[in-house]
């Protein structure tokens, strides 16, 4: 039995491995002091370890027993080295046979093997361990003994059950799962996460975020850059991206319900942030959507409060454009009206119109009429107002990118888009209204010509009811 020593683990008993290997092993071993460098590096390193570990001689005595150990059982190494077996002290009578052939199994058989058995504390408790049980190699075919390495069952279950929660989410989780380091590099992606980002897992590893997303990467870097300053943020943010060209696919406009949150080390006696875990959901359809539907009542509204006050306009023409001044919100930045000399079931050719009313955006109340006395406008072949006029329908049109296209078409500098939808009432053509956005607008789509029809229904009537008092 190998006496305890005092200022902590006994010498060991059991050889390193390998030890008997080493050239001139046997020999070198008999020249080594007792307190050789070697046993005192060896007793450092099994208390220093976040495992408790036990080792037995091949007769089974304790030889080990590290500052872990001490800390799950109460029992110190004092009084654990030395001991025959576990029974009695560390392990119930009633268990001791099969903790025995447990370890006497370890000890005739190669490699590791694994149980789970309750021990006893020094005050009279009982903790369920997992335990790894490994013989240790002697000088010839006979083992030296065994060691136990064991922990609680609820550590172990915890930390197989974040291992088995990183596995999950980088295996194919139904969300984005992006791990970014202190740089603000993905330095790793699960398959969601990529395959949003239109690239491979290993393809987006370490490269800036800005060679990913063509808009919105500000945001995207803000963000990451607060948690690790600051701390993850109190709930999920929607995040609005456009991703960059990638493999001919076009740019696309997506927005990503966003969490994220601050990895620290464990390890560091001070948190240092190791990077921030961004967790990802595509929303768009979701959030465009809800937008469509917010428009829809807004529009509605718009529509309702002009009828409102329309009912209290004594002159038609007046009505007609208090109509485009409601219209106006939150839809165009400019509004005409241009009508035909004579109401028409199908227009002659050439088309003439005649302008009847300019509403500029921001100016308040309803726009008298322009009194250019029935001069008509010049516009230019295959103008949109002259073609929704033919058509009898509606015609949008979009900025060719040069200085003078608004000019041309008679429209107010700055004009990128536009939409022309035919007045008719009664089934004549009554003439045309012009709905014009700046740059900073988007263009005009199906669901606003819809809108613009609308409103040029009751246009319409508004002028139609004007009669020849009309401009």
């Amino acid at each position: 039995m190998t006496a305890p020593h005092k200022s902590g683990p006994a010498r060991p008993a059991i050889p390193a491995p390998g030890a008997g290997e080493a050239a001139g092993g046997a020999d070198r071993a008999s020249e080594r002091a007792p307190d050789s460098d070697d046993s005192g590096l060896l007793a450092a390193l099994l208390d220093g370890m976040d495992t408790a570990l036990c080792a037995f001689d091949a007769g089974g005595t304790v030889t080990h027993w590290n500052r872990e150990a001490e800390r799950i059982l109460g029992w110190t190494a004092a009084e654990a080295v030395g001991r025959q077996g576990l029974a009695g002290w560390a392990v119930r009578p009633a268990d001791a046979a099969e903790v025995a052939a447990r370890l006497d199994g370890a000890m005739a058989s190669p490699g590791r093997h694994v149980h789970e058995f309750a021990l006893l504390t020094k005050d009279g408790g009982r903790v369920l361990v997992r335990t790894q049980l490994s013989a240790v190699p002697g000088t010839g075919e006979r083992p030296a003994g065994v060691y136990c390495a064991f922990s609680e069952v609820h550590t172990q279950i915890d930390l197989e059950r974040s291992i088995a929660l990183s596995e999950a989410l980088f295996g194919d989780a139904s969300w984005g799962v992006v791990l970014v380091d202190a740089d603000l590099r993905p330095a790793l992606a699960n398959a969601h996460a990529a395959r949003a980002l239109r690239t491979g897992r290993t393809a987006l590893l370490g490269r800036p975020l800005g060679e990913l997303l063509e808009q919105g990467v500000e945001e995207v870097e803000g963000a990451l850059q607060h948690v690790l300053a600051a701390g993850a943020p109190p709930a999920p943010t929607d995040l609005w991206v456009t991703l960059r060209d990638q493999g001919g696919a076009p740019p696309e406009r997506r927005c990503w319900r966003s969490g994220f949150v601050r990895l620290a080390s464990p390890l560091a006696e001070e948190p240092v942030p190791l990077g921030v875990a961004w967790l990802f959901l595509d929303v768009t359809a979701a959030r465009l959507t809800e937008q469509d539907s917010a428009r829809l009542r807004f529009r509605a509204s718009q529509l309702h409060r002009a009828g409102r006050a329309v009912a209290e306009c004594e002159d038609p023409m007046e009505a007609a454009s208090l109509y485009l001044d409601f219209a106006l919100a939150g839809f165009a930045d400019h509004a005409l009206i241009d009508l035909l000399p004579e109401p028409q079931a199908t227009p002659d050719s050439p088309v003439r119109l005649i302008r009847a009313t300019a509403t500029p955006a921001g100016t308040p109340g309803p726009c008298p009429a322009t009194g250019r006395g029935g001069l008509p406008v010049p516009y230019p072949d295959g103008h949109p107002a002259l073609q929704a006029v033919e058509r009898c329908g509606s015609v949008r049109a979009a900025s060719d990118c040069t200085e003078t296209w608004a000019t041309t078409r008679k429209w107010p500098e700055g004009t990128v888009h536009a939409l022309a939808t035919a007045l008719r009432s009664r089934g004549r053509t009554l003439g045309v209204v012009t709905f014009l956005r700046g740059p900073s607008r988007r263009p005009f789509d199906r669901s606003d010509a819809t809108y613009a029809e609308d409103i040029a229904c009751r246009v319409a009537a508004s002028i139609d009811l004007a009669g020849p008092a009309r401009p």
